[in-house]
C-alpha cells in the first residue's frame, strides 16, 4: 500500500522535498465544517507529507460537479443530489468518499405553531424553499408518509427562509441541523423538527469527494495519495473538534466563531462524521442505492431533455473506495 511507500518517503526526505504533484479540489459551498478535514490536511502538512501541493478552490457560481465534469479541478466535493444527478446525466466521475455518514438535514417549524404536530399537518401550509425538484420529492414523501395530502404552498427564498420562518412568514422549511440548526439554537429560536428518515425518505450519507475515470485510470497513485491524507485530515478532526473547529477559524471568513465550534461539536456529537468504529469516510453501499433508487424513482434526477431517467438496476459502479484497502 502507498502508505507504507510514504512512511519510508517521510524518513528521508523533507516534506517541502515531497510536495511536487499539484492538484486542486473545488467546493461545493463558501468554506464550513463540512470541509474540516480539506483544511486539516493541508494547514497540518498531511497533503505535503503525501508529496502534495492541493489548492482548494473556493466556491464559485459553477458548482463543483461542473468544474470537475469539465477537467477544471482534479476532486471535487459534492453534495448528494449534486453527484448524483450528473452521474445519472452521463458525466463520468467517481465518488471516492462521504464526508457525513447519516442525513444532517431535516425539515423545522416553530414550535409554538399549534397547528404543526407531524408532517401530515403540513398539507395546505406555506414552505420555504430553495428550488430544486429534491425538496419537493422529499416533503411530498414525508406528507404522504404520514398519511396527509402532499398539497402545500411554495416561495423560493433561498437563504432567507429562515429569517421568513423565525418571523412567522412561512410555516416551515428544511435546514442542515449541523449548521442552520446550530445558528437558530444560538439566536434563541425555538423551533422542532421531523427527521427525514422517520417519514419514507432513506436516511443518506452526504458530503462526496470524486474525481474523473481518467484520473483514476491515469494517476492512481496521487489519488490514493490525496484520499489517504484526506482520510487522516477528518480523522484528526472528529478527534480533535475544539482545535478542528479553530483551524477552520484561522483559514476562512467567520463572522460567528461560536457557530463553528458549534457546528463541530454538533457533527462529532452526532456520530455524523464517524459512525462507531467504521472508518471515517465510508460508503455504505446500501444506503449509497436506496437514495439513488429513490431519487430516480422520486423523478429528480432528469435527462438533458428534462425527462426522467429510468433506473439503471445498479449503482456500485458510481464509486469506488479501493483506495481505503490494506
Amino acid at each position: 500500500m502507498i502508505r507504507h511507500i510514504l512512511t519510508a518517503l517521510a524518513l528521508t526526505a523533507p516534506a517541502a522535498a515531497l510536495a511536487q504533484d499539484e492538484v486542486s479540489i473545488a467546493l461545493d459551498w463558501t468554506l464550513n465544517t463540512n470541509h474540516v478535514g480539506l483544511i486539516a490536511a493541508r494547514d497540518r502538512g498531511l497533503y505535503a507529507d503525501a508529496g502534495l501541493e492541493v489548492d482548494i478552490l473556493p466556491y464559485s457560481d459553477t458548482s463543483s460537479t461542473a468544474l470537475l465534469a469539465a477537467g477544471a479541478a482534479d476532486f471535487a466535493y459534492m453534495t448528494s443530489l449534486g453527484f448524483m444527478s450528473a452521474r445519472a446525466g452521463g458525466a463520468d466521475i467517481t465518488a471516492l468518499w462521504v464526508t457525513m455518514q447519516h442525513e444532517t438535514g431535516r425539515l423545522v417549524y416553530n414550535s409554538d405553531n399549534p397547528d404543526i404536530t407531524r408532517p401530515a399537518d403540513l398539507s395546505g401550509k406555506t414552505y420555504a424553499g430553495f428550488g430544486s425538484d429534491w425538496e419537493d420529492a422529499l416533503i411530498s414523501t414525508m406528507i404522504e408518509h404520514d398519511g396527509g395530502e402532499p398539497v402545500y404552498d411554495t416561495v423560493t427564498l433561498g437563504t432567507g427562509a429562515y429569517e421568513a420562518l423565525a418571523t412567522g412568514a412561512v410555516d416551515f422549511t428544511l435546514e442542515v441541523a449541523t449548521w442552520e440548526g446550530v445558528n437558530s439554537e444560538i439566536l434563541g429560536r425555538d423551533q422542532s423538527s421531523f427527521a427525514y428518515a422517520d417519514y419514507g425518505v432513506p436516511d443518506q450519507q452526504n458530503g462526496y469527494i470524486g474525481t474523473r475515470a481518467e484520473v483514476l485510470a491515469e494517476k492512481p497513485e496521487m489519488v490514493e495519495r490525496f484520499m489517504e491524507a484526506t482520510q487522516a485530515g477528518y480523522a484528526w478532526a472528529a478527534e480533535n473538534p475544539e482545535a478542528a473547529a479553530e483551524l477552520l477559524i484561522e483559514a476562512g471568513d467567520f463572522p460567528n466563531e461560536e457557530l463553528v465550534q458549534g457546528s463541530m461539536q454538533k457533527i462529532v456529537e452526532g456520530g455524523f462524521l464517524r459512525d462507531g468504529d467504521v472508518p471515517v469516510g465510508t460508503i455504505d453501499a446500501a444506503r449509497f442505492a436506496r437514495m439513488a433508487r429513490f431519487l430516480f424513482d422520486s423523478g429528480v434526477l432528469s435527462g438533458t431533455d428534462g425527462a426522467p431517467l429510468t433506473w439503471p438496476g445498479e449503482v456500485s459502479d458510481w464509486y469506488d473506495q479501493g483506495w481505503m484497502a490494506d
